[in-house]
């Protein structure tokens, strides 16, 4: 099952990217220049390096603009795909530092007071580096020396970042290593990892798959990208891998109970906490009765409002989907620990998805709740729902999902209305597959 999710651990193809690490470790890498087409081997770029080099490549300048400068000239330059040449992973193969050991400034925005990393820092570079990747995909034959790059990447999803025993220092370098693992016509997989050095060797930290989407120049509509030629036997399993991952995909969201009934265990599980909740001695349309050691879901749910602004916009000037994911993991976070009065770990995030765009003067509501237990692991639902001032309507832009552990066994979580049901339903099967896929 981890092989048809992952297409890392299982599969030749991950013995084929730690062998570009060790390439990249040498202290070189590849920079993509898309305004003249060409490749240059410089020293290993930090991620501030990494954006600065896509601000260039955008054609993009610092500082923000209430009306930024139109784009709709580079529509022009915009490639069909019979212009595209073949790519192969390597060719996006890439990585970079957070330079935690040299940077005092700089760990004061990554550490946490135990002198850890803070992770929801780490998805926000991850994110901005899976872009990176895309863009050391694409090949553009024809575009002219010094015309800026005609497209944009906007993040679909994340299909799941699973974290290793691994406690990251505040205090010493992260290595982001990633590429690109499968294309669509307009949409890329690329998968990302993060490494620290331990006893003078790398350990894993985690690894993420991203699907990103590739727009135009505009943000207006799809854009094609160069298809992927796979180098070698490797690099041909990762990318059938990224096809069996997507219609995997369809097939769990075709599955949603939000579309279709619980199954029937399901549908015995939702009898039995009825029938734990409604005693027959205190029958009643209203009588709910909360067994020992358990909470209602109702009442273990976190909420903060956040303003956005432009310190957290993207390169088309509406919210980083990054800053959204390390906002939804610190409330979700502080909802575990409140909810297990201890501090938990994270073990596991599921498919973020990102369905509308935020602007950068939004005011976003992120909700925490707790969905499910299992002995000592607790399942948070985080939504984060766009509020409009003026009107008070509220649309829901982003949904995650966390996987914590807690030191001891957790007070049991149990819903009480049809609705929470759903949710307790919908958690249980997030938490299930999160723990057969690591087996």
């Amino acid at each position: 099952m981890l092989s048809l999710l992952l297409g890392v651990r299982k599969c030749r193809g991950f013995h084929t990217a730690r062998k570009l690490i060790q390439l990249a470790s040498k202290k070189y890498s590849r920079y993509y220049s898309p305004g003249n087409n060409i490749r240059k081997t410089t020293a290993l770029c930090t991620m501030v390096e990494i954006k600065e080099e896509m601000m260039r490549s955008y054609g993009l300048q610092p500082g923000y603009i209430q009306e930024p400068k139109s784009r709709e000239e580079l529509l022009k330059y915009q490639p069909k795909m019979e212009e595209l040449p073949a790519r192969s992973m390597q060719d996006s193969f890439t990585s970079a530092i957070i330079p935690l050991s040299k940077d005092p400034v700089l760990q004061d925005k990554y550490i946490n007071f135990r002198g850890f990393v803070r992770l929801g820092r780490l998805l926000e570079d991850m994110d901005y580096f899976a872009a990176w990747c895309c863009h050391r995909h694409l090949e553009l034959p024809n575009l002219p020396e010094g015309v800026p790059l005609p497209y944009t990447f906007v993040t679909i999803l994340v299909d799941r970042i699973d974290f290793t025993d691994v406690s990251a220092s505040g205090t010493q370098d992260i290595r982001l290593s990633g590429h690109v693992s499968w294309v669509g016509t307009s949409s890329m997989e690329v998968v990302v990892w993060l490494e620290q050095k331990v006893d003078e060797k790398y350990q894993k930290i985690t690894r993420a798959l991203f699907l990103m989407a590739a727009r135009n120049a505009t943000n207006t509509g799809a854009a094609s990208v160069n298809p992927i030629q796979p180098a070698n036997e490797e690099e041909q399993e990762i990318l059938a891998g990224g096809a069996d991952r997507k219609k995997r995909r369809q097939i769990l969201s075709a599955q949603s109970v939000f579309k279709v009934e619980p199954n029937a265990q399901e549908q015995s599980l939702i009898y039995e906490v009825y029938k734990r909740t409604s005693p027959i001695e205190h029958a009643g349309p209203l009588k709910r009765l909360l067994p020992p050691n358990c909470r209602w879901m109702k009442e273990s749910v976190q909420t903060t409002t956040i303003a956005s602004f432009p310190e957290h916009r993207n390169h088309h000037n509406t919210v980083f989907g990054g800053f959204l994911m390390r906002s939804a993991l610190e409330i979700s976070w502080a909802a575990a620990f409140l909810y297990c009065k201890d501090r938990p770990k994270l073990k596991h995030i599921s498919d973020i998805s990102f369905e509308k765009p935020v602007t950068v003067n939004s005011f976003i509501k992120m909700t925490a709740y707790v969905v499910y237990t299992n002995l000592n692991y607790v399942q948070i639902m985080t939504v984060a729902d766009v509020l409009d001032p003026y009107t008070g309507k509220q649309v829901t832009a982003n949904a995650f999902h966390y996987t914590f552990s807690a030191p001891d066994a957790v007070t049991e979580v149990l819903p009480r209305s049809y609705h929470e049901t759903m949710w307790y339903i919908h958690g249980r099967r997030k938490f299930l597959a999160s723990k057969v896929d690591k087996s």
